[in-house]
């Protein structure tokens, strides 16, 4: 008896022992999924639901997550720059009232807002357009998409298509008036004879702005790399030169150029030529008569990159600081009573920018009230230009993973593709 006692004491403490610690771990074991899980996003409130915090971290958009007193519990980036949180709260009052409100309700809401930039002290606005929706039982999720470039943009668009309106009217508007004054003078042939005149001085005004809309699409468009070449930069002077040469000579003035023998750039031969043109015959149309415009080449170096420099310089009647800053814009004159007395269109500039840009070049301008200006374009040197080009294609080519015959070059051309072809990693060997 007292064995099988011993025994039942034994057994029982063992079960006490036993429920004692399955009650502790089942304690332990809730405290823990209590306890809110630690992940690398910036929590500080309740955990966001599984999936959501990869999703967002993918958006374009600014991101913010708010939990139900208003704090933030996640927040991209992006929405830092935007500077929307600030110290962990949304800094924002009517998007912070619309997460209030989509919390309260549960419905989606949307507003474009113009909010202030942050820091920089200009007097321009950031737009942005906010969406709210309820994230769970809890959270509210806010996305800002930045509006302000695609803003700029339709302004552009809508202040050029008003641009081309205007201009187009002008000269078709003159050419009907002056229609009409024809057949109203037709017994009177001297009087035709000035009005026919004055059409066909309309006529060459539209088809020059026609030509010049179609210039600009152009090299907007147009990669000039698929059709480039080594072009020499003293027969683009010399093309540049005789196409204002009946203007310089009526006006008594001198063209001279010099400096550009043996220099080299690379790109479209058609568009590099148009962008000189521009230049030279602006510098004409604004100077007076009896001075001189001149055309000189340099060879320069800037970040350890060969560059062309072409400059053209006249005595005109030079640029006001305020206007420099304009020059560029499409349809922007000066002086725009002078402008139309020449046929000036106000595109050239523009035209000459974007070939500069589109050939990885730039366009700068020094000028001086009554001393007259210096356009400079300055433009990437044929071999150095040539090299990158050769390694892009290059390296497009092996990146597509096509298996073709390779292209077969000259003599003259294969060392700028052995070059090209240093610069390029090797092809890595597939299993």
């Amino acid at each position: 008896m007292d064995v099988n006692a011993a025994v039942a004491a034994a057994a029982a403490t063992g079960g006490v022992c036993t429920g004692v610690i399955a009650m502790l771990a089942f304690r332990w074991s809730e405290r823990e999924q209590a306890r809110p899980t630690r992940t690398s996003s910036l929590h500080t409130g309740p955990g966001l639901p599984p999936g959501v915090d990869t999703v967002l971290s993918v958006l374009r958009s600014s991101a913010v997550v708010l939990d139900e007193s208003d704090a933030v519990v996640k927040a991209s980036s992006a929405a830092y720059a935007l500077g929307l949180v600030r110290g962990g709260r949304l800094a924002v009052e009517p998007m912070l009232k619309m997460a209030r409100d989509t919390r309260r309700d549960g419905e989606i809401r949307q507003v474009e807002l113009d909010l202030p930039r942050r820091g920089t002290g200009r007097g321009d606005a950031l737009a942005v357009s906010a969406r709210v929706a309820p994230l769970g039982s809890r959270l509210v999720l806010l996305l800002v998409e930045d509006l302000t470039e695609a803003r700029r943009i339709e302004a552009v668009r809508r202040d050029f298509v008003a641009n081309v309106s205007h201009e187009l009217k002008t000269p078709v508007g003159a050419l009907s008036l002056l229609s009409e004054a024809v057949l109203d003078a037709s017994d009177d042939p001297e009087a035709v004879q000035r009005f026919a005149g004055r059409m066909q001085h309309e006529a060459t005004r539209l088809t020059n702005l026609v030509q010049e809309l179609i210039d600009l699409s152009r090299v907007q468009n147009d990669d000039p790399l698929e059709d480039s070449e080594s072009v020499r930069v003293d027969e683009l002077v010399t093309e540049a030169i005789e196409r204002c040469r009946h203007t310089a000579d009526s006006k008594q003035i001198t063209l001279l150029a010099g400096g550009t023998e043996g220099l080299h750039v690379w790109g479209n031969r058609g568009q590099l030529a148009a962008a000189l043109g521009n230049l030279v015959e602006n510098a004409v149309n604004y100077s007076p008569a009896r001075t001189r415009v001149k055309v000189a080449g340099r060879r320069t170096q800037e970040s350890g990159a060969d560059l062309i420099e072409i400059a053209v310089t006249d005595q005109g009647i030079g640029i006001s600081d305020r206007d420099k800053e304009r020059i560029f814009e499409r349809f922007y004159r000066v002086d725009p009573a002078r402008s139309r007395a020449t046929g000036g269109t106000g595109l050239g500039l523009s035209i000459v920018k974007h070939v500069a840009a589109s050939h990885g070049g730039e366009v700068t301008v020094w000028s001086a009230e009554g001393q007259g200006s210096t356009f400079t374009l300055r433009l990437p040197e044929a071999g150095s230009a040539r090299r990158r080009a050769e390694a892009d294609r290059l390296g497009r080519n092996r990146l597509s993973g096509a298996l073709q015959e390779p292209a077969a070059f000259d003599e003259e051309e294969r060392p700028y593709v052995d070059q090209a072809e240093e610069q390029l990693p090797a092809p890595e060997v597939l299993p």
